[in-house]
Parts: structure tokens; sequence; C-alpha cells
């Protein structure tokens, strides 16, 4: 038994440091100078560059405009990542709630329909939203960015199943103390999904959080910058005998990780939660 545990936790700890190793590479690597990273490469040596270098990526105005700082394309992932997260819980609630207890006439046709979409990756469909949102004027805006990739088939499944494991009974005493449907949705279901949405809110946070194929062909104003492309950008800058900000770059990358981090570590425990409870 002993021996057996030993084991586990060697595997565990051999995950734990193929995940980290990369991410201690990268913050240590942030902190010598763009050069010294040219000259040397990789570091596992703290380089005396810590406070100086990511002052610089948060404060520093720079860009093809001189206007955009780290802050601004922070704010912009922060955004993102919410709208994102919120919008698909929105959406994804309603259509799970309108399946479920509606029960119209091809009902399950329909969910079907929405489960196939995710088979069909954004890449698929990226033409097609850039050009609705270029004819409606919503490029280089927030809602052109957001509003196109709000539609969750995954958020959709989850609360369906979620929604199905509710007893009958609390719907009929709803209905027995003079509750509408909206009255039930919003006092009987929004609560006891807490979990199931704390663990979609992660899910999509990340997802829209590091988002770069769809805000590259949606901004060309740098004002809507994100964290993601702003990393990109840094290494494009080869002109004549300059060379990339690598130490910029890398403290980006790490900047970039600290917020889906957070939400992961606060919302830990409802997220195992919402998705391993099944009895209501």
């Amino acid at each position: 038994m002993y021996r057996t545990k030993f084991f586990d936790h060697v595997i565990l700890l051999f995950g734990v440091f193929i995940m980290v190793a990369p991410v201690v590479v990268a913050f240590m690597t942030s902190t010598h100078e763009a050069a010294d990273i040219h000259r040397n490469g990789l570091s596992l040596t703290w380089g005396g560059h810590f406070v100086e270098t990511y002052e610089t990526v948060l404060t520093r105005k720079g860009g093809f405009t001189g206007k955009i700082t780290g802050l601004n394309m922070m704010m912009n992932s922060m955004i993102l990542g919410l709208g994102f997260a919120l919008g698909k819980i929105v959406l994804s609630m309603l259509a799970a709630y309108a399946i479920v207890y509606f029960r119209f006439r091809l009902g399950t046709f329909f969910f079907w329909i929405i489960f196939t979409t995710l088979l069909l990756p954004l890449e698929v469909r990226i033409l097609p939203s850039y050009e609705v949102m270029n004819t409606l004027k919503l490029t280089n805006t927030y809602t052109g960015l957001i509003v196109p990739l709000l539609a969750s088939a995954t958020g959709t499944f989850y609360f369906r199943q979620f929604f199905k494991s509710v007893p009958d009974e609390l719907l009929e005493a709803a209905r027995i103390d003079g509750a509408g449907p909206f009255k039930f949705f919003i006092d009987v279901l929004v609560p006891l999904s807490r979990t199931m949405m704390a663990a979609i809110f992660i899910i999509m946070f990340v997802y829209g959080w590091n988002q770069y194929l769809w805000p590259t062909l949606m901004t060309t104003d740098e004002g809507f910058f994100t964290l993601v492309r702003g990393i990109k950008q840094i290494l494009l800058v080869w002109v004549g005998s300059n060379i990339p900000d690598y130490n910029e770059a890398f403290a980006l990358a790490i900047l970039a990780m600290l917020p889906p981090v957070l939400i992961v570590v606060i919302f830990q425990r409802w997220f195992i939660k919402g998705l391993t409870e099944s009895d209501k």
C-alpha cells in the first residue's frame, strides 16, 4: 500500500514538474534584458530586471500608435473573457430551459442540431461571422468581438443535463404557488444552478481570455488589442539591427496567465462540484 502511494506521489510530482517548469523558466527569463536572452537563450537564474520589465509592459505606451499599454490590453482581455463567460451562461441557460421545460415539438431535434455545432470549430465559421460583423459595422468594437461567439453548444448541453436532473416536484410546487415560467427560472433554477454556472464560467472565461484568431481578425485598432495578441506583436519587431523584446513578451505571457489561474483557484470547489454533482 505504501509503495503504491509512493509511486502515485512520484507520478503526481512529475506531472507538476512538467506543468510548472515552463512557467518558472518563462518567469526567470523575463527578468533578464532582451539582449541577454537573444545571446544566451532561456535562463533559470534571476536577472535582476523584474521591476523594470514588468513596470514597462504594464505602463509604457507603445505599438504603432504609441498609445497602447499592457494594462489596456489586459483590460481588453478581461472584457472579452467576462463577456464570453457571462453571455454564454445566459444564452445556454435560456436555451436549455426552453428545451427541457417547454417541451415543444421537435425540441430534442433542435437540441441535437445545436449539439452538432460542436463539430464545427471556430475556423470553419469565422469568415461568415466576420462578413456579418463587417456588414453591421461592428469591427473594432467589443460587441463585434463578443456577440458572434456567444452561442455555446457545450453550455447548453451541460445545463440541459442539469435541468433534467431537477425533481419535477419543484416545478409542480412552483405552479401551485402561482409562479410563472420566468419566476420559476429566476427563483428556483438559477439558485440551484450556481455550481454549474461556476463550472461553465471558468471554462468559458479561459476560452475567451485565450482567444487569438478572432480578435486578430476583428480588430485593427490597437485600442482593442488583447494580451495574447500583444505578445505576438512584440515578437514582430525585426527592423534592421533591432531585436524583439523577449523579456517583455515573457512578462506579458506571465501576466496573461494570472487572471485565469485566479479564476480557477477562486471557483475551484464550485467547478469540481458543478461537474460531478448529479443528485439535486
